[in-house]
């Protein structure tokens, strides 16, 4: 039996999608010319943009279709930070790489003056530190970059309260949601985001689409140069096949999301259970075991013996379990998890879990636990 728990990386693409993405294949025009098939092309572009933007209660105009989330990051932070004239930003160590590894070029490039927000061995920042500074530089241009839940450790960000706080000092607000489009309630008219990041593969979607959100009225040239798609805001020809199966997959998630969120948290509530009945001295690394103050697919664990010879996750997966250790996009990087060297934890396995996901999955990986454990 394979089973597959490292949603967090990328989940299964779901039939609506695929069949969205099939239809969209007879439409064979370019969506920039203005012939009869370069407008049916257009039209699934437009049709997915406006379903979006009415589900997230947003402008239409205000998505822009990228090839990823980690497009969406670099263009609001890099571009967002020249174009804004951003003097100060204000992010941490514990972010995806597609913010940290920004940030280091940002600095090195003398962009602006970077900022560290200083965070607990839970990863549980210190809003009360980021107050003062935002305080501290008023009448200078700001901006604050954090991802509304941790893709390692789970940790959400109240995105109400810390856009409130940006907004009353002047601040820009950028957050990565990767984790959470389509899996959370996202009301872009009340949560003041500047800019915010989707990958449609995190919500069953086709891997190489996602969007950037950019709050009207700013100013925010392209980050790739080219043509003048997507109103000249991100030049090159829209992956059309790419936007139709996103667009399946966030109706899909977006509509389903009750029923979701309550089927996936029992499960995830049953893992928590089942590791700390069967390994009593299991340890979940940042909030992940907190089912209140975490993303309801996220779990990171730690058991001293389970975890002691570095090779738990490879057990796993020649015994037919698919997690990971941390993020998909540092599998090949040396020294480990950033987020869990920030956290000083020892080493930890993610489980993640989809609309896909059962106890009966969870009882199986509890068994190979088990039987690991024997072998050691």
């Amino acid at each position: 039996m394979s089973i597959y728990f490292d949603n967090a990386a990328t989940t299964p693409l779901s039939g609506e999608a695929k069949s969205a993405m099939i239809k969209a294949m007879e439409n064979f025009g370019n969506p920039s010319s203005t012939h009869g098939e370069g407008r049916k092309a257009k039209a699934i572009i437009e049709t997915v943009r406006k379903d979006i933007a009415s589900r997230l209660n947003c402008k239409p105009s205000e998505i822009i279709f990228t090839c990823g989330g980690t497009e969406a990051d670099n263009w609001a932070l890099i571009s967002g930070i020249k174009n804004c004239d951003v003097k100060h930003l204000y992010t941490s160590k514990i972010e995806h790489h597609a913010v940290t590894h920004v940030a280091e070029y940002i600095e090195s490039n003398k962009l602006c003056k970077v900022h560290y927000i200083p965070h607990d061995n839970k990863g549980v920042h210190d809003f009360g530190w980021l107050t003062k500074e935002l305080e501290s530089k008023t009448g200078e241009n700001i901006m604050v970059s954090l991802m509304h839940a941790n893709n390692e450790i789970g940790n959400l960000i109240d995105l109400q309260s810390l856009s409130d706080l940006c907004k009353k000092h002047g601040a820009y607000f950028h957050s990565d949601t990767v984790q959470t489009m389509a899996h959370l309630p996202l009301d872009l008219s009340k949560i003041k985001v500047d800019f915010a990041a989707c990958s449609g593969h995190k919500f069953h979607g086709p891997k190489g689409v996602g969007f950037a959100f950019v709050r009207q009225g700013l100013t925010c040239k392209p980050f790739i140069l080219g043509g003048a798609q997507e109103r000249g805001h991100r030049a090159g020809t829209e992956n059309v096949l790419g936007i139709a199966g996103l667009g399946a997959a966030f109706n899909l998630c977006f509509d389903d999301m009750v029923a979701d969120i309550l089927k996936v948290s029992e499960v995830k509530k049953y893992a928590i259970t089942r590791l700390k009945t069967e390994f009593p001295e299991v340890q979940f690394n940042g909030l992940s075991g907190e089912i209140e103050n975490s993303l309801y697919t996220v779990l990171n664990f730690y058991h001293e013996e389970l975890h002691k010879n570095g090779m738990l996750n490879f057990q796993l997966d020649i015994n037919g379990v698919q997690c990971s250790g941390g993020s998909a996009c540092s599998s090949g990087a040396t020294g480990g998890s950033h987020v869990l060297n920030s956290l000083n934890s020892p080493g930890g396995t993610r489980i993640s879990f989809s609309r896909y996901s059962s106890k009966e999955e969870v009882d199986s990986f509890i068994d190979t636990l088990q039987k690991i454990k024997l072998e050691l």
